[in-house]
Order: structure tokens, then C-alpha cells, then sequence
């Protein structure tokens, strides 16, 4: 387990940016709590995030994309909020974070805007990857954790009373984002990692340290 003297040195070493994606309803928070326990049970203390939102600002922005009220939204000013949301928390949080050698989970990051907008909402994958990269600037995630689950079944797992403006969107538009995120799982982009979300908790959960533990960094030299 670290020592005080191990944390206090850290503030040398970048920190890790680590992305957890999927559909609604993949267990994808479930998830990022697990994993932050397993480290703080080892001496770290993860900064957990999420999107859109993680800052003062982002969390006003996710209000209007998510409000039931905001339905007759155009897809590009979705796209537009949620990089503007992006844009704030790498400025305000993720950066600062990373320069302080800190771990950060973040629920969803910029390839969620891929999916979701850009083969969700049709907007095409190469117009939001030019606003994502204007967004994060040097920033881009060590790991990205996809957690895969057919559409039809993550529907079922979802609270309807409590479902937001995206959790109510056609199956056919979930369908859509599910193939985004098929697409990202066989591109061959190493940090892309499946997790297959039909398992149970525990399952992900081993499934999703046995990546971490292959990652070469010096933060995670404990798990």
C-alpha cells in the first residue's frame, strides 16, 4: 500500500485520465464506484467526474440537455452544449487534475459525443471529433472502458419516471449510438477496452482491473 511519502511525490508524474462509455442503462457507474473503492481501499483517491456536467457551469448545461422540456432541441445545439459542457471541465477540472498526478474516472468523455451525436443524431463522426479536438486541446484519455449492452436491454433497466430527455429517445436512435460504440470497440485504437455489460457487476468489475493492472503507469504500480 502507498506511503504518505509515495503521495506526496507524486505531484512530478502526469496524473491518469480514465473514461468509462456505453450505452443507457450498461452499468457504466456501477462501475466507476466499484473501481474507486478497489483504489481507495489501496491508498488512492480517485477524482470522479462525469458528463455532461462536473462543474458548476457543465452541471447547468446538463440540465437543459437532459430536462424533458428541452425536446424540441436541434441536434446541433446538443452538439454544441456538450462540448461547450467538455470544454469547462477540461479547463476547470481535468487538467488541473492531471497536472497534480491524481487518477480521474470520468463518466463518459468526448467519445460519447461521438456516439450520441454524431451517429445517434447523424451529425457525422469527423464534424464532432473537430469540435472535440478544439474542446480538450492536449487532453486525451489513457483508458477508455466500453461498456456494451444492446439497446433493447439497457431499456429495460432504465427507471422511466426517472429517465431524462436522452433516456426517452427512440430505439432506433439508441440502436444508432449502440453502433457508434461497436464502431470505437473494433477500430483498433489500443485504449478502447470491452466490457461486456450482460455480466454482473462483479464480472465487469474483474474484467475491468485485469485492463487497468496492464496499464504501464506509475500510479496504478499497487493494484
Amino acid at each position: 500500500m502507498p506511503t504518505a511519502g509515495d503521495q506526496a511525490g507524486r505531484g512530478d508524474h502526469r496524473g491518469l485520465l480514465i473514461t468509462f462509455e456505453g450505452p443507457e442503462g450498461s452499468g457504466k457507474t456501477t462501475l466507476i464506484k466499484a473501481i474507486a473503492a478497489h483504489l481507495a481501499a489501496k491508498g488512492e483517491d480517485p477524482l470522479i467526474l462525469r458528463e455532461p456536467g462536473g462543474t458548476e457551469i457543465g452541471e447547468r448545461i446538463r440540465n437543459i440537455l437532459l430536462d424533458t422540456a428541452s425536446e424540441g432541441m436541434s441536434a446541433e445545439t446538443e452538439l454544441l452544449l456538450m462540448v461547450a459542457s467538455r470544454a469547462q471541465l477540461v479547463r476547470e477540472k481535468i487538467e488541473v487534475a492531471l497536472e497534480a498526478g491524481m487518477i480521474i474516472l470520468c463518466d463518459r468523455f468526448a467519445d460519447a459525443s461521438v456516439a450520441y451525436q454524431g451517429f445517434g443524431r447523424g451529425l457525422g463522426e469527423k464534424q464532432v471529433q473537430e469540435l472535440n479536438r478544439f474542446a480538450l486541446g492536449d487532453v486525451e484519455p489513457d483508458l477508455t472502458f466500453l461498456c456494451l449492452l444492446p439497446p433493447r436491454e439497457g431499456q429495460k433497466r432504465l427507471n422511466r419516471d426517472t429517465s431524462d430527455r436522452l433516456d426517452r429517445e427512440s430505439v432506433e436512435f439508441h440502436q444508432r449510438v449502440y453502433e457508434g460504440y461497436q464502431a470505437m470497440a473494433v477500430s483498433g485504437i489500443l485504449r478502447f477496452k470491452v466490457i461486456d455489460a450482460t455480466e454482473t457487476p462483479i464480472e465487469m468489475l474483474d474484467r475491468a482491473l485485469g485492463h487497468l493492472k496492464k496499464l504501464d503507469h506509475g500510479l496504478l504500480k499497487y493494484l
